[in-house]
Order: structure tokens, then sequence, then C-alpha cells
């Protein structure tokens, strides 16, 4: 990915999103855009116009913290969105900060056992762990039920985005749809700016740029999230609606990776579900010792 494209296009999408009431200053006559001009962006964050246009051209290698944080106040980036731009400013000084060993085979981390009996431990959750592909690598034995749309028949390793975006299935799935879009492309959008010579999102990305409209407009938005914690909605095939409560944790031992757990609220509708899709589960499928290749 073209880093300096990347910046310009984020800074940009950015600064049309903050108005000058927004920003605290006057509209003014003749405005040809809605978000704030190059020179208030530069006023705002105490730098002149000529280095903030700069930046916003893409030249970001070598600007201090400091200078971005100023940049971050004016165009009132959340934390997830000022982490992106720290992100994007270390990859131009050639400093990624995924943290990640290039050439890592994700094998590492499906067969390593001890993985395998946290996620076997969780018993009244659903568990599993992605990658910063949104590859679906393994999951305990709800997980497996849950995801039974996604996981299929095996073939190649599940992947979240591809089952967004490319099934129609999905639709049904999710039925905030639009919203499990927006959130999925955003936190792939984030994932490339930790690491823009990640080969295999860049594959990803082309793909679903290529084969999704959608994905396509929302990938040029250049909106950026951070998973952490939240409640979503699901209709599973066999169970119906779920209400769940979700909490992201990072799998140290292997950076991009991610243990994700949904529970139910206890005593409520959804949690009488999960034992059903439990007991549909231990019934009903046949089920693999892990979701690999």
């Amino acid at each position: 990915m073209d880093n300096q494209a990347e910046v310009r296009q984020f800074l940009m999408s950015r600064r049309a999103k903050i108005t000058p009431e927004l920003a605290g200053l006057p509209a003014g006559p003749n405005r040809r855009v809605p978000g704030l001009r190059r020179t208030e962006v530069a006023t705002l964050a105490g730098v002149s116009v000529e280095y903030y246009a700069k930046l916003e051209r893409g030249a970001i290698a070598g600007a201090s913290s400091s200078v971005l944080d100023a940049v971050s106040r004016a165009l009132q980036l959340d934390d997830t969105e000022r982490g992106h731009l720290f992100a994007l400013a270390r990859a131009a000084d050639g400093i990624p900060l995924s943290g990640r060993t290039r050439g890592r085979a994700t094998k590492n981390v499906v067969s390593r056992p001890s993985l395998h009996w946290v996620l076997g431990s969780i018993t009244e959750g659903i568990a599993f762990v992605r990658d910063q592909h949104q590859d679906l690598l393994a999951t305990n034995e709800l997980g497996r039920a849950f995801y039974s749309p996604l996981i299929g028949d095996g073939g190649r390793t599940p992947n979240l985005a591809r089952f967004q975006f490319l099934d129609p299935a999905s639709r049904d799935f999710y039925p905030d749809w639009d919203v499990f879009a927006g959130m999925c492309v955003a936190i792939m959008r984030a994932e490339a700016g930790r690491d823009p010579n990640d080969k295999g999102l860049q594959d990803l990305v082309g793909e679903l740029s290529t084969l999704s409209d959608t994905f396509r407009k929302l990938w040029g938005a250049h909106d950026v999230r951070s998973h952490g914690s939240g409640t979503k909605r699901f209709n599973h095939p066999v169970v119906g609606e779920l209400v769940l409560a979700y909490e992201e944790l990072a799998i140290t031992a292997d950076p991009g990776s991610v243990l994700m757990i949904y529970t139910a609220e206890p005593g409520s509708a959804s949690a009488e579900r999960l034992r059903l899709l439990a007991s549909w589960a231990a019934t009903s499928v046949a089920q693999p010792q892990q979701t690999s290749s």
C-alpha cells in the first residue's frame, strides 16, 4: 500500500468531517467545502500552513510526536484514529508498529495445543481466534456451532471479511449488516496502518475491492476503529436472535491475533438460546478438533 497516499487520504477525509462550528471557528461566507480548510487546521494545530500542507500531501516521515498530537487534536481524532495516524507516520519512517515478525506462519497459532485447551475451557460462551486478515483460525465447540454458516463444510480457512461481503448468508446472520460491514472494514483499515507491507492483507483488500462495491466504498472512506468490547445482534439459523456482549483480548504470543469471546447476559433470552445452541452442537454436529485450512 502507498503510505503517502494513505496519509493524504486519511487526513483529507478527517478534515472533511470537522465543520467550523465543531472546531469553534466562524464559518464565514463562500465556503466551498463543509469541512475545515487547511489553513484552519494549521492554525488549530499551531503549525504553518506550508507544513500542514506538506503533511497532507503524505510527506509525514520525520513528523514529531508533538506535531502529530497537535494535528490529532485539531482534527478531533479519537484514540483509534490518533493511533492510526501515528502508525502511518512510523511506517513512513520505516518502523511499523505491528510488532509482528515478517514471514510468521499462522500455522503456529492454530497448532499450539495450549491455545486449544484455553478455548475448550470456555464452555458457556463463544470463543474463537482470528488474525489480522480476519481469518477464523480456531474456535471452541460453541463457536463452531455459532459460526456454522461461515465455516460450512471446510475448504480454505474461513474468513470473516469474505463472509461479510461475498456470502449472501451474512445478510441473514447479521441483522445489522451495514453496521457490521463498516466495523469490519474499519478494523481492517487500522490493521493496514499498523503494517502496510502485509501482503496477505493487501491481497484480501484487493480481492474484496474487486468483488464488492460496498467494500470498495467503505475502504475509500478511510474510517478506522478498534474492536475492544461492545454488544452485537445476530440471527442464528438454529436458535434465532442472539444479543451478545463481546470482549477482544490480544494474544501476546502471536501479535496480530486476538481471542474473541461472546457471552449473553445471565438470565436473558439470549443466554437460554446459547444453551440451546450448545445442546444442538453436542447432539447434531460432528465437531472437528480445530478450524484450519
